[in-house]
């Protein structure tokens, strides 16, 4: 499948085409929760709940970047940002897989062997599991007590969570996937320094997460900023349950749902439901403006000798 992308110009077009129209119809079949959820929340509130999701985006494409160039494969931050955000439009499509094999075509074209990248956006996705279920853990004891009863197995997944992280227990677990696939495996183990500095950037991108869904909150339940940990936890355990349902493009509906239980100690569930909706609204098109962002901000910016640096690192 990488071997097809890498020579036919067309089938790239396509699968971005088709990628945009799974997109298109996660939008549509929400639409009517949509204008019923506009309706209910002020519009400087879902500006800003935006504004913090693409805040968070930015976050995580820095830690991204940060793991890669780990691996030896460092890229201009609007590269990176065409890289990650233009190949991630692939999630919109059943299955897995389209938005690794996006990913990997394009940063060949900047000079990044295949295996650094989908070494890196593994890593990045274990690093931003263990980071939600971590702030899941420690925020939605708060919640109530019926929540602290439910999800107390959480507090119990994060020394596995830690031990997990660990970079060469991580570059161990690829080079065995890489094996298996027949693969050459990566050259080098993660520097620890580069997996600290993007669990930070990864938090940081998950607490501005948790931001946006407390601006949303805010305007339907009492409780100001104490909401800030509630909003923070609900967010994470729902994008968690949103991204083991792998069948399921982006988790869609499947992450609505898990967020409408998650608050319904603080909230009814229509009004979850219209906050489910925004939220899912808000990271769609975040997710389209910072592909577009990445992709005009990387234009003409491949290096010549892209390809020889590529199959020399092969």
């Amino acid at each position: 499948m990488v071997n097809r992308l890498r020579s036919s110009p067309l089938l790239r077009v396509g699968l971005a085409l088709v990628a945009l129209g799974f997109l298109a119809y996660g939008l549509s079949r929400n639409w009517n929760d949509t204008v019923a959820a506009m309706a209910r929340l002020s519009w400087w509130t879902v500006a800003g709940s935006f504004a913090a999701v693409l805040v968070g985006l930015g976050f995580m494409l820095v830690a991204w970047q940060v793991v890669l160039a780990g691996f030896g494969s460092p890229l201009p931050m609007r590269v990176a940002a065409k890289v990650l955000f233009v190949g991630q439009l692939g999630k919109y499509v059943p299955g897995s897989v389209w938005a690794f094999a996006a990913m990997m075509e394009l940063a060949r074209d900047h000079g990044s062997p295949p295996r650094r990248t989908f070494g890196a956006t593994v890593i990045g996705l274990v690093v931003s599991l263990g980071c939600a279920l971590g702030l899941a853990a420690v925020t939605l004891p708060l919640t109530s007590q019926d929540v602290a009863r439910q999800t107390w197995y959480l507090l119990l997944l994060i020394p596995f969570i830690v031990a997990g992280l660990h970079p060469r227990v991580l570059t161990f677990a690829l080079n065995l996937v890489l094996r298996v696939a027949r693969r050459e495996p990566l050259e080098q183990v993660l520097p620890g320094r580069a997996m600290l500095v993007a669990a930070a950037w990864t938090m940081g991108g998950w607490l501005f997460y948790g931001l946006h869904i407390w601006l949303l909150l805010r305007d339907m339940a009492p409780g100001g900023p104490s909401l800030l940990a509630v909003a923070a936890g609900a967010y994470a355990l729902a994008w968690v349950t949103g991204l083991l349902t792998v069948i399921i493009p982006a988790g869609i509906g499947v992450r609505e749902g898990a967020m409408v239980l998650v608050l319904a100690p603080v909230l009814d569930a229509p009004h979850a439901l219209v906050i489910a909706v925004v939220s899912r609204l808000a990271f769609t098109f975040a997710d389209v403006a910072w592909a577009g962002i990445g992709f005009v901000a990387a234009r003409g910016q491949a290096p010549a000798d892209s390809k020889a640096a590529v199959y020399a690192a092969q």
